[in-house]
């Protein structure tokens, strides 16, 4: 099975829809765990990469690739 290459800022779908009907995902951080956002409701969750990379369906637009050092200034 192919890895799928995601980063931060991503747009991603993933397998179940969340419960407010959206189903598209923004990569918010990323480390040992990932921070992905609602786009219908602006909901935040922080999930384990091990589980966002089972739930992860495809990569729906490439994010403009935050550099992790402007975001700690």
């Amino acid at each position: 099975m192919n890895k799928k290459a995601y980063g931060l800022g991503d747009l991603v779908e993933l397998k179940k829809p969340h419960p407010c009907g959206a189903n598209a995902w923004r990569i918010i951080r990323m480390g040992m765990d990932i921070r992905i956002k609602c786009t219908g409701c602006d909901h935040s969750v922080l999930i384990p990469r091990s589980h966002f990379e089972k739930r992860l369906k495809k990569i729906l637009e490439k994010g403009e690739g935050m550099d992790v050092d402007q975001n700690a200034r």
